[in-house]
C-alpha cells in the first residue's frame, strides 16, 4: 500500500508531533516550578501537560503507522522499535526507534507513576529530554522538507522554546537559591 496520501499523512505527522513534542517538553519544564502564573491553580499545569502528552502519543502512533504501511519504502513494524537493522536510512530511522522506545517507556511509567517509587518515576521521566532532542535530529536527519524554509523554522522555534522553559526553570532555581 502506498501513495501521496501516506507520504502527506507521514510528513505532517511528523511535523505535528514535533510541535507536541515540544509543548509536552515545555509544558513539563514550567509546570515543575512552584508558580507559573497568577490565578492557575497546580493541577492545571499537570492536566494540560498530560493531555499534551496523550495527544502527542496519538500522533506518534499515526506517525509510525503511516510509515510502516506506506509500502513505497521499506520499513518494517520491528524497525520502529529496533534501533538498529533498518534497511532505510538506518541510522536516522534507528534514532526515531530509540526516542520511541524512550517516548513508551515515559508513557508508562506515567501510568504507572502512583504505583512506584517517585525517585525511579522521576529519573525515567527524565529521559523526557533527550526523547525530545533524539526525536529533533531524527526528523532533521530523514524529513523530507528538512531543508525547507518553514520547517527550519519550525525547527527553530521548538528548540527556542525548549532552551528558553529551560532557562526559565533554571534561572527561578538560581533566584531561589541565592534569596535562601
Amino acid at each position: 500500500m502506498n501513495g501521496p496520501e501516506l507520504w502527506f499523512l507521514n510528513r505532517a505527522t511528523g511535523v505535528v508531533l514535533l510541535v507536541l513534542m515540544t509543548l509536552s517538553v515545555v509544558l513539563g519544564i514550567l509546570s515543575a516550578r512552584s508558580r507559573v502564573g497568577r490565578g492557575t491553580p497546580g493541577f492545571v499545569r499537570g492536566v494540560v501537560h498530560r493531555n499534551v502528552a496523550v495527544l502527542s502519543m496519538t500522533m506518534l502512533t499515526v506517525h509510525v503507522v503511516s510509515a510502516v504501511v506506506d509500502t513505497y519504502v521499506d520499513i518494517r513494524w520491528w524497525d520502529a522499535f529496533v534501533p538498529w537493522g533498518g534497511l532505510y536510512q538506518p541510522v536516522w530511522l534507528g534514532l526515531g526507534a530509540l526516542a520511541l522506545d524512550l517516548t513508551v517507556a515515559i508513557a508508562i511509567t506515567s501510568a504507572l507513576r502512583t504505583r512506584m517509587p517517585r525517585a525511579l518515576w522521576r529519573v525515567i521521566h527524565l529521559a523526557s529530554y533527550p526523547a525530545w532532542a533524539i526525536a529533533m535530529v531524527h526528523g532533521l536527519g530523514i524529513g523530507t522538507d528538512r531543508a525547507a524554509g518553514w520547517s527550519l523554522v519550525v525547527t527553530g522555534l521548538c528548540i527556542a522554546a525548549v532552551v528558553v522553559a529551560g532557562t526559565v526553570r533554571v534561572g527561578g532555581a538560581v533566584v531561589r537559591a541565592v534569596r535562601a
